[in-house]
């Protein structure tokens, strides 16, 4: 007899993430820290109750994508491009201080002067699995404070798209030292293809806005487009290697300066909130695993989340400070990109794929990304509740 059991686990879901949500959001902390909280207790770590799933990956993986597609039409362009120098080097300085950072904890903790190369290249993939920045969750918290629109918003998101495309060349270039059948050349080739086409996918919908904009209020429109942003998202991870919701977030960014966006959103908010999007900040939580974890491996993860978090924090603080952001946006702009969340884990999860993380380490780098995610909306929220509901 089929099993039916996911119906429950998807009740369980929503109701945990709305009741934590809201109560979160009564101590001054967004609802998405109670989400996440949320599948860290339902999960393995805590009381067992949800266990992940094929169906619930995929469902939050859908979740992700629509996040990203409505930040892309919340996104104010011209801003972008006013601020696309700053992007390049809060993205560039950002992946250079974590993979120092992430380098260094790992070779003085395991290895101080007595590695051999394969303790080198592991140590710069711990660097390079603190390079990546998952916004997702920043997005939703910076939605929920009304400032997804502004300055330090269009920074961040920006950042990093340009963090993603930079995240994976390093990444490439350090597999490509432990499997030799890897070629970095290619991998160059397929993003600077990538990049022409997503370059004429936003000529071509700028060119013919008008056409687009004449089914306003057409209900076939919005499933047109949705199609295509999950067609873009899979086409973006399956034939160039890069993150799925980078597509969706591009696509969602060229659409935002049509009149259509505001219908588009309006139709996809509701089942992204109401179901989406809750499952998707669970599954993060559902990741956490203690078990495996010895006093010295927590002791390290402990010492790499603090890396982590610093890392991010000054690299992109720096990148912001220099292009002539406030001190007070710099630090909000560092705190916006400490997030490793999903692309992180799929980053460790190709290193042990390959031999660069070891099982025992795994679970380190899990609570590292998990702590990261949990942490950037609490602060983010802290920095910026001065400014909630003030201009953007």
């Amino acid at each position: 007899m089929e099993s039916y059991v996911f119906l429950l686990s998807i009740a369980i879901i929503l109701l945990s993430t709305k009741v934590l949500g809201d109560a979160t959001n009564k101590v001054n902390m967004t609802q998405v820290v109670g989400a996440l909280l949320a599948g860290v207790l339902l999960g393995p770590s805590c009381f067992g109750l949800i266990e992940e799933t094929d169906f619930l990956a995929k469902t939050a993986e859908i979740g992700v994508i629509l996040l990203m597609f409505t930040a892309g039409l919340d996104t104010d362009i011209n801003e972008m491009k006013k601020n696309s120098v700053a992007c390049l080097a809060i993205a560039s300085i950002g992946v250079i201080v974590p993979l120092v950072g992430g380098t260094a904890c790992y070779y003085f903790f395991f290895t101080p002067g007595t590695a051999s190369y394969d303790d080198i290249l592991k140590a710069v993939f711990v660097g390079v699995t603190l390079t990546a920045t998952s916004v997702s969750i920043t997005v939703e918290a910076l939605r929920e404070m009304g400032k997804l629109e502004g300055k330090v918003g269009n920074a961040i998101l920006g950042a990093a798209v340009i963090d993603d495309i930079i995240g994976i060349i390093v990444l490439t270039v350090v597999i490509s030292m432990k499997d030799t059948s890897v070629s970095i050349s290619a991998i160059l080739l397929k993003i600077l293809i990538y990049a022409v086409i997503m370059l004429v996918m936003g000529y071509l919908l700028n060119r013919f806005q008008e056409t687009i904009d004449t089914n306003l209020g057409k209900r076939r429109i919005t499933t047109y487009i949705v199609a295509a942003c999950f067609i873009v998202a899979y086409a973006t991870e399956t034939f160039f290697g890069i993150a799925d919701i980078t597509g969706a977030y591009l696509l969602g960014l060229f659409f935002s300066q049509h009149r259509v966006k505001k219908e588009i959103a309006r139709k996809i908010t509701v089942p992204s909130y109401l179901f989406f999007s809750p499952i998707f900040f669970a599954s993060v939580g559902l990741k956490v695993e203690f078990s495996g974890l010895t006093g010295r491996l927590m002791v390290f993860s402990l010492l790499l989340l603090a890396v982590a978090v610093l890392t991010k924090v000054l690299g992109c603080g720096l990148g912001a400070k220099l292009c002539g952001f406030t001190s007070r946006e710099a630090l909000q702009v560092g705190v916006g990109m400490v997030s490793r969340g999903e692309v992180a884990l799929i980053i460790a999860q190709k290193g042990f794929a390959v031999g660069l993380i070891t099982a025992e380490m795994f679970p380190s780098m899990v609570l590292m990304v998990i702590a990261t995610t949990i942490i950037t909306p609490v602060v983010l929220r802290k920095i910026m509740q001065d400014n909630v509901g003030g201009t953007k």
